[in-house]
């Protein structure tokens, strides 16, 4: 009996080794990244960045084009037309029962910042809060698609920091200004294919110490059903984004604090904050 469950155990762990070698293979990560400055679209693949004739949702190829990661600078791995939000999609950020149906906003582009770029501190800011989230980017034309479906027009994902100024998403009619103003949602540091967006580890470390953690497997609305959801009322654009919300609580941000969003198969998204004017 005890030999049985040894070899069970032996060919258990031989499955789940294949299963993660399989999945690593159908990995792709892809970048933004200035260079001389120009921003083009590039894969990563070690350490070496491959140029790509457009954004990889769109159809870009490899131009022969290459050059060392190190030699660039790595800006948001998205270009979207649509930023899609949603509100309160944590059990953990939510008291009372979950809303009906799904919460969503939308924020203008002009709000996206990318690794290592600094979020900026409005003046009249006094609750310039975190939001660790995980980001799905979509991969094409999306009206009116099942629940069943919906999987097959996410591209990939990225991990986001959506940056929330409390007060004024108390205050305001609208959270445009709360959630939407310049610097206000960090993204990347890739956009990565091959990963189940409905299993992904987010982590997010204010100052080094973890303060938020939980699995879009937690998630009240799956990124798979914001996409169907959306999708039965706006038109989803190749590039646009699906934000997940965020999970537990948040505490206030100062200029010198650094926020870090990291998902493992992703990497680490880090930013600072510094005060604006």
């Amino acid at each position: 009996m005890k030999r049985a469950l040894s070899s069970l155990v032996l060919v258990l762990t031989a499955l789940g080794t294949l299963a993660a070698s399989v999945q690593a293979q159908n990995v792709q990560r892809f970048v933004r990244y200035e260079q001389a400055g120009t921003v083009s679209w590039g894969e990563l693949v070690g350490e070496t960045v491959f140029q790509l004739s457009g954004a990889p949702y769109e159809g870009g190829r490899r131009t022969g084009a290459s050059v060392a990661a190190s030699n660039v600078t790595l800006k948001a791995p998205v270009d979207p037309t649509q930023i899609f939000m949603t509100a309160f999609n944590f059990r953990s950020h939510i008291t009372g029962d979950p809303a009906e149906y799904p919460g969503i906003f939308l924020v203008p582009p002009t709000s996206i910042i990318g690794p290592g770029e600094n979020i900026v501190k409005p003046a009249e800011s006094r609750s310039l809060h975190y939001e660790a989230e995980a980001v799905a980017v979509i991969g094409r034309e999306a009206n009116n698609v099942s629940l069943e479906d919906a999987p097959n027009y996410i591209f990939g994902v990225s991990a986001g920091n959506d940056v929330s100024e409390r007060l004024w998403q108390a205050r305001d009619i609208q959270w445009s200004r709360a959630k939407g103003s310049r610097t206000f949602n960090a993204v990347g540091p890739h956009l990565v294919t091959g990963l189940d967006p409905a299993n992904l580890e987010i982590e997010g470390r204010f100052n080094g110490e973890r303060v938020q953690g939980e699995n879009t497997s937690d998630l009240i609305y799956s990124l798979a059903y914001m996409v169907h959801y959306i999708s039965q009322y706006f038109t989803l654009l190749p590039g646009d984004l699906v934000w997940t919300g965020t999970m537990g609580s948040t505490q206030a941000m100062d200029a010198g604090d650094v926020y870090e969003v990291e998902i493992q198969g992703i990497g680490v998204l880090r930013n600072q904050v510094v005060q604006g004017m």
